[in-house]
């Protein structure tokens, strides 16, 4: 039997901490070689990521220009993702989640006759505007792909739903549990640890530049000033609109520090100790419950409706009262805070990516059996 020749691709910070453990399994495989490849969607972002997980990159695009439009991005994708297949010729292609680089690589794929192994796959909010364009990526990728790898037993009913094959799609649980244990593991951090008084804060989604990013740092202004006690901690979006308006909102205020944005292995310490996580982020949504975590999710939708239904997380969106008054029942109330306390991620327990590799490589025999046959 011949070498199985897979690519694995990356863009974006959370598509590489989620790739990782999934690149780690195939690269101790002796019958695959795995080829890595990085769009450079997150330039600068990517860099000390690989160095944590002890990554290398085979193919590196370097798309990433400032002040790119998403069609002058989707173009050179395509075109860059499709010289590439031809002249691999891949087995199987593999991307995680929801960003232009996942599409670009799905779409490209299915034209070169390639299988595309969809990771975090079913995700939906159903409202294609929020988030944007992440909401039509995903769907749009899951039209394509072969094989789907959904977290959750909703993402799974939601691919059913839209008409994929049930031996299509695979429950896995999401890597980030798996990125979320190797870190973890590697800074002797534990999810028993007494968390302090500090508030991690995180908002980088376009749909809360603006005035919802205001309305949110208004509330933050409130709690700092009704707990002086507590240490609000926000790494601040890089984007100068959402950089300047922080600053001048928030910039004054002792018991609130902002900050570049962190690695990951810091932002995972710090979400450690946080006592609160105040967040629009989906990782952080998932990584949170794992370490005990209550988590207030600046947005009006999720696609990750799990933890809402467990009670672990509130969809406070940008309602600064409904944000201030959340915050003052946890942080006053212990019985409230508690019920918070899931115990576990709902998203997963670590194996994910044993069970991905497990059923490209059972999908990758079966195809090439046939293959004989015929």
């Amino acid at each position: 039997m011949k070498r199985l020749n897979i690519g694995c691709i990356f863009g974006t910070r959370p598509e590489l901490i989620k790739m990782a453990p999934v690149i780690h399994g195939l690269k101790q495989l002796d019958d695959v070689r795995t080829q890595v490849i990085c769009s450079g969607q997150h330039r600068e972002l990517l860099y000390p990521l690989i160095d944590w997980f002890d990554l290398s990159v085979d193919i590196n695009l370097d798309l990433m220009q400032k002040n790119q439009n998403l069609n002058t991005l989707s173009s050179k994708l395509m075109a860059e993702f499709g010289q590439l297949f031809e002249r691999e010729a891949y087995d199987c292609v593999i991307a995680q989640g929801d960003t232009t680089t996942v599409l670009m690589a799905a779409i490209a794929a299915f034209y070169a006759k390639i299988p595309f192994a969809h990771v975090e796959a079913g995700l939906r909010t159903f409202d294609m505007q929020f988030p944007f364009p992440e909401e039509m990526n995903r769907v749009l990728a899951g039209k394509v792909a072969t094989l789907h790898f959904a977290p959750t037993k909703t993402a799974a009913t939601n691919l059913l739903n839209e008409g994929i094959a049930a031996n299509q799609i695979v429950i896995t649980g999401n890597t980030v549990i798996d990125a979320l244990q190797y870190t973890t593991r590697k800074l002797n951090l534990s999810a028993d640890d007494k968390s302090q008084k500090v508030i991690l804060v995180t908002m980088h989604r376009r749909e809360n530049f603006g005035a919802p990013a205001q309305r949110i740092c208004q509330a933050l202004l409130k709690i700092a000033e009704r707990f002086p006690d507590y240490q609000l901690i926000l790494p601040v979006h890089p984007n100068p609109n959402v950089k300047e308006m922080v600053y001048s909102i928030l910039g004054n205020t002792a018991n609130i520090t902002l900050c570049d944005p962190l690695s990951y292995e810091a932002l995972v310490a710090l979400l450690a100790k946080a006592h609160i996580v105040i967040t629009d982020s989906g990782g952080i949504q998932e990584e949170a419950p794992a370490l005990k975590k209550p988590v207030l999710v600046l947005r009006h939708e999720t696609e990750r409706p799990e933890l809402v239904e467990l009670g672990g997380a509130y969809l406070v969106g940008s309602d600064d009262q409904l944000i201030y008054d959340t915050v003052v029942t946890l942080l006053t109330d212990e019985a409230a805070y508690k019920k918070m306390i899931v115990g576990y991620s709902p998203y997963g327990d670590g194996n994910a990516a044993k069970l991905i590799i497990d059923k490209i490589m059972q999908y990758l025999s079966t195809k090439s059996v046939s293959h004989s046959a015929a």
